[in-house]
């Protein structure tokens, strides 16, 4: 595709603003999506934080709290398209289920596969205890079921290679229902969770092929200043990009990033290196065949 759609990471699931400098409230997460949004991202990817004072390392699935954070970013970025996130440990979906229903997002993550969730310190300590992310087809099934109710279009989150393959058949399978009928297919191949897919400019030439006919990809890529290649190898090859504080704190220089629009800055360097202009919300929503132009807005 002649032009890359670029994702803002805001903020990300765990990451200390107490001690990383990552936006938690209404007003910080519409500011920093602003420079964004300024430097070219057309998709913002939402997490959501606990508000009280001390808190604000937790997640939250509070759909008054989405409402106000979704509410801030379409003020401050008119046209921008929110993508929500939706990871949830365990069976019970009906936090983020709330929060999709609340704000109904145009895209929202569909965490397409189950992964052990592992990585440990150099001293070989665990980082964190060892976790299962789980996300068998019955839950994802019943995330569907929601953001088709909803209008949202998912967006397939492949922690692995085996979880892009399974796309295929879940698509296959009937799991979207009558949602699949006119869906552009959308991965979101993520390289470098320590126990996932590595940041591998080689590996992710293959991960195309393993797609679905007509769909779209991007790359979520977790790490520091060696990420970028493979962000530019990501825009050589077309795929859709994406950075942001979740994903990274540095910057190709290995600086590390003032916020959100530094890293939007050089991931649009990366796209037009590559040929590729940066595509505007409505050029994206047309690429995804969203098709519903603003319809979170309401």
């Amino acid at each position: 595709m002649d032009k890359a759609i670029l994702t803002c990471a805001l903020t990300g699931v765990l990451t200390d603003p107490r001690q990383h400098p990552v936006p938690v409230t209404p007003a910080q997460m519409a500011a920093e999506a602003r420079a964004a949004f300024d430097a070219g991202a057309s998709v913002m990817h939402v997490h959501l934080r606990q508000q009280q004072p001390g808190m604000g390392h937790l997640p939250s699935w509070d759909p008054d709290i989405a409402q106000a954070v979704c509410d801030a970013i379409r003020a401050a970025c008119p046209g921008v398209i929110v993508n929500l996130t939706t990871g949830v440990i365990g069976k019970d979906i009906s936090g983020p289920a709330a929060c999709i229903r609340r704000v109904r997002p145009e895209i929202a993550a569909c965490n397409a596969g189950t992964l052990n969730y592992l990585k440990l310190r150099a001293d070989g300590r665990w980082a964190w205890p060892p976790m299962v992310f789980d996300n068998p087809p019955d839950k994802i099934a019943q995330f569907l079921q929601v953001m088709a109710e909803c209008g949202t279009h998912p967006e397939f989150e492949c922690f692995d290679v085996g979880i892009v393959r399974s796309v295929e058949i879940y698509l296959r399978s009937g799991m979207l229902g009558a949602a699949a009928e006119g869906l552009v297919p959308e991965y979101n191949f993520v390289m470098g969770v320590a126990s996932g897919m590595p940041c591998d400019a080689e590996l992710l030439a293959l991960l195309p092929r393993w797609t679905v006919p007509g769909a779209v990809w991007q790359t979520t890529l977790i790490g520091r200043a060696e990420v970028w290649p493979v962000h530019q190898r990501a825009a050589e090859l077309g795929g859709m990009l994406r950075t942001g504080l979740e994903d990274t704190f540095h910057l190709p220089d290995g600086e590390r990033a003032s916020g959100n629009g530094a890293l939007i800055d050089a991931l649009a360097a990366c796209a037009r290196r590559a040929g590729r202009e940066v595509a505007s919300p409505a050029e994206a929503r047309a690429m995804l065949g969203l098709g519903r132009a603003g319809q979170g807005a309401s």
